[in-house]
């Protein structure tokens, strides 16, 4: 896996070889960057298996292919995580590990070790996507220097920007953009709303956004036309609509697209964001061919007065298999830089 380093921060590479981790509650993935902007070794490990991080970091480190490039040490490392960094202390939701950084930099033994929220990490891959890396779905061109955005629809709904500074350096956006209130464009988005209101207080554009909120549209949209929702997952839901075996579920699949485009095109004006809008997470790419052919670009434009604005901004779909490496490889290139 390789990156182009577009940037100054990979001129030089001091230190050997960099670990690099993206660290969700169900797997942590590793790699070396072994050259600037050539990302290897990559191993997946399962995080039950694991009472700590560092029990996990070690066994990866003590892999053959690993040890044989490590040498004598690893100094430098970086790792991105799915939860909130706040100070010294993190602590997992969706895991029950918990470390501080500075007592896990020394006990195994880095001379520098950052951890940053993953989507922090996502948002700081995209000036480093090749165009192998990411697909354009619609039209508009990217304006050099201007904001990027990015949004990614998985378990939650994460919300992002870079902001660009001097030297070729951007800045990630601390956003919970996710949770802001969900906007409706037509009736049946409203029925669809009003019907989730049965179920939740604050119905945010998370609540839809998301695996759990192809449910809740189903259900809505079920709700809506006055039939008995089945039972099933969202798994089900999206195969029944790739298959075209139920209309429930492609008009499900087809309304998710629609209302992603709605918050898309809302991070676009908010954001300024001329450099592009860029989409992670892990639904959209399943969904492929039949998210390209979606009403998603049209929705994503369809802001009246400012249509022609967002016709002029192109989004992409992220289709680099670990990002998060790319991401957290430049923000330790950024840190050691600046040591």
């Amino acid at each position: 896996m390789t990156f182009e380093p577009t940037s100054s921060l990979h001129a030089s590479f001091p230190g050997g070889p960099r670990l690099l981790a993206d660290v969700g509650g169900t797997n942590a993935r590793f790699a070396l960057e072994t050259a600037p902007g050539h990302i290897a070794h990559i191993h997946v490990l399962a995080c039950a298996a694991y009472a700590t991080l560092a029990d996990a970091l070690r066994a990866y480190l003590a892999l053959p292919d690993v040890a044989a490039v490590s040498g004598s040490g690893i100094r430098h490392g970086a790792i991105a995580i799915a939860n909130p960094v706040n100070g010294d202390l993190v602590r997992m939701t969706n895991h029950h590990w918990q470390f501080s950084i500075e007592a896990l930099r020394t006990e195994c033994g880095f001379d520098v070790l950052e951890v940053v929220n993953d989507f922090t990490a996502l948002a700081s891959s995209l000036p480093f996507l090749s165009d192998t890396q990411k697909r354009k779905v619609g039209g508009g061109d990217a304006q050099p220097g201007a904001p990027l955005g990015l949004i990614g629809a998985g378990t939650g709904l994460g919300v992002s920007g870079l902001i660009p500074g001097k030297d070729g350096r951007w800045t990630p956006l601390l956003s919970e953009g996710g949770h802001v209130s969900f906007s409706p464009v037509n009736p049946q988005e409203v029925a669809i709303l009003e019907h989730a209101w049965t179920e939740f207080e604050h119905v945010s554009a998370e609540r839809f956004m998301s695996g759990v909120g192809i449910e809740l549209i189903y259900r809505g949209l079920c709700a809506h036309r006055g039939v008995q929702a089945e039972s099933i997952a969202v798994p089900e839901i999206v195969s029944r609509a790739l298959a075209d075996e139920c209309e429930l579920c492609t008009e499900t699949v087809e309304t998710f697209c629609r209302m992603l485009g709605t918050v898309a095109g809302n991070l676009g004006v908010t954001l300024g964001a001329l450099g592009g809008i860029y989409i992670g997470g892990g639904i959209v790419p399943r969904l492929g061919e039949r998210f390209d052919g979606s009403g998603f670009r049209a929705r994503f434009e369809q802001k009246g007065r400012f249509s022609g604005y967002l016709s002029r901004i192109p989004t992409y779909v992220i289709t680099a298999e670990y990002p998060a490496f790319v991401g957290v490889a430049a923000i330790l290139a950024e840190k050691l830089a600046s040591k």
